[in-house]
């Protein structure tokens, strides 16, 4: 079971803007299909975020995720993860409130505080559709607010609803605030840890990058974590091919990248998840089923969602 690949897809996030990609989902409707076809093309985990319908614009009120969230349960047995990061710039309160109010099996937890940027893509993308998206692209002031303050408010707001963690590390130093809250006996194995590559203000993409993230968890944790990486843009498929090669798990979506291949935009979350799935196959390697992913990550079942 442990050698079992879990593919989590991202579908829609809330760094790229509706301009960039026709793919990336909007609407409930969009956010639906994509997570039931990225679930349908091997994704055991749907990782969601919500979005204003007109302007796409990311919304983490609990009223914006019910919609889909009641369609994804009704079509597809896929875990979901819901974010607690919600978008940079939001206070944590605001970030935390739609995994209080829907208790999914897997909520993201951000691990430390980051600079965060995204000003470089405006070297391919010049013109957008809403005025919003500009002013949210350019913005070099972000600082990502993830305090150890922030991040008992989440654990102690979602500690009696069952739910577990996706810990979103970007840097060696959020693994060991990681390891300051197992210490402290406030999260609990195993740790279902995400290393995050290639986002600028984070750690980069390297090999050695990745190589050093995961010798500095396995000092950490030893047996008592899961691991899974996110390779930003470009990175996503070779540092998915890496850490598969090394025993990780997978992250892709329409959140990280908008490409499936050099120069070409992916047409949909599924097809990042089949690559993904190409790439597990080719190195012998079966992908884990929703319900094999909630026994490696001692999930409470799909059946809690409250939708």
């Amino acid at each position: 079971m442990s050698r079992k690949v879990i593919i989590t897809c991202a579908v829609t996030g809330a760094i790229h803007t509706p301009s960039m990609s026709k793919a990336l989902p909007v609407t409930p409707e969009e956010i639906a299909d994509a997570a039931v076809g990225a679930a349908e093309a091997g994704a055991a985990i749907v990782h969601l975020h919500a979005r204003n319908p007109e302007t796409g614009q990311p919304d983490q009120s609990p009223e914006a995720f019910a919609p889909f969230l009641k369609i994804i349960k009704q079509r597809t047995n896929a875990v979901v993860n819901l974010t607690t990061g919600g978008s940079p710039t939001m206070k944590v309160d605001e970030r935390v409130r739609p995994a209080a109010v829907y208790k999914p099996e897997v909520a993201s937890l951000n691990m430390g505080s980051m600079n965060f940027a995204f000003f470089g893509m405006l070297n391919r993308f010049k013109t957008f559709k809403h005025e919003w998206e500009r002013k949210h692209v350019e913005n070099k002031d972000i600082v990502f607010r993830n305090t150890f303050a922030d991040i008992e408010y989440v654990l102690s707001t979602l500690s009696g609803s069952g739910t577990r963690f996706e810990f979103e590390c970007y840097d060696t130093a959020h693994l060991y605030n990681l390891k300051y809250f197992l210490d402290q006996g406030l999260v609990k194995a195993p740790l279902f840890i995400q290393t995050v590559f290639g986002l600028q203000g984070g750690t980069g993409a390297h090999p050695e990058d990745v190589l050093h993230m995961k010798r500095t968890a396995d000092r950490l944790f030893g047996d008592q974590y899961v691991w899974s990486v996110l390779g930003a843009g470009r990175n996503q498929l070779p540092i998915a091919a890496m850490a598969a090669a090394m025993g990780g798990n997978i992250r892709v979506g329409l959140e990280d990248s908008l490409w499936a291949a050099p120069g070409r935009m992916a047409e949909s979350n599924a097809e990042q998840v089949r690559l993904a799935r190409k790439i597990c196959e080719g190195l012998g390697l079966d992908v884990a089923t929703p319900d094999e992913a909630r026994e490696i990550l001692h999930l409470k079942g799909g059946d809690t969602l409250q939708v």
